[in-house]
């Protein structure tokens, strides 16, 4: 199973798919954003700290589990980021989020999008959804996949893009769709850049 220190549950949709579900199932420590801990808890499940501003939160749990809600009424950020920043502050730094995509598209590509920010602040943090997984990334990286993989690769800063073991040449992108629906030719592939990019890499 995967190294991590902590999950997070967003308030996107409920994982069904058998790796965001075992990620979440087997998690040492389970943050939920308001909005996801309602759906958690009603399927028999108990987080170890409900973060958020309380907005999503059913009025029964946050009365009955007052001692787990973290309240964080800050309107700059989501409440994705708020506990990403509550584990990053206890020490944790490889974290997995399920749950962060679905529902409104807004949330979903915001979610997205803030991974680059995690990375940043000097977290390995990754997204899982029912169809792959979301690696924000710096520099020169090796990846393991199967044959006909589907990748895709979002430039944000990254120069020099190349790639070995992708059906299609990359370049440096300039818009988000350029970089879509590449797949694997091998067990590996490398991509090589100098700044930042974030991949999807389908299940």
């Amino acid at each position: 199973m995967l190294d991590i220190d902590a999950v997070i549950l967003a308030g996107g949709d409920y994982p069904t798919a058998p790796l965001p579900t075992q990620i979440l199932r087997e998690a040492p420590y389970v943050a939920c954003c308001d909005g996801g801990a309602n759906e958690y808890i009603a399927r028999g499940f108990m987080p170890h700290i409900i973060i958020g501003d309380g907005d999503s939160l059913a009025p029964t749990y946050r009365e009955q589990y007052a001692h787990l809600v973290h309240h964080n009424p800050d309107q700059e950020t989501n409440d994705q980021t708020k506990a990403v920043q509550y584990l990053h502050a206890q020490g944790m730094r490889r974290i997995a989020i399920v749950g962060a995509t679905g529902k409104r598209e807004d949330h979903t590509i915001g979610n997205i999008a803030l991974l680059m920010e995690y990375m940043r602040m000097g977290l390995e943090v990754r997204s899982y959804t029912d169809h792959g997984v979301f690696i924000p990334c710096r520099g020169t990286h090796t990846f393991a996949c199967h044959p006909g993989q589907q990748v895709s690769i979002f430039n944000f800063t990254a120069q020099g893009l190349r790639a070995q073991g992708l059906a299609y040449p990359l370049y440096d992108f300039t818009t988000w769709w350029q970089g879509t629906l590449n797949s694997c030719t091998a067990t590996s592939f490398t991509i090589e850049a100098e700044g930042e990019y974030l991949l999807f890499l389908a299940q």
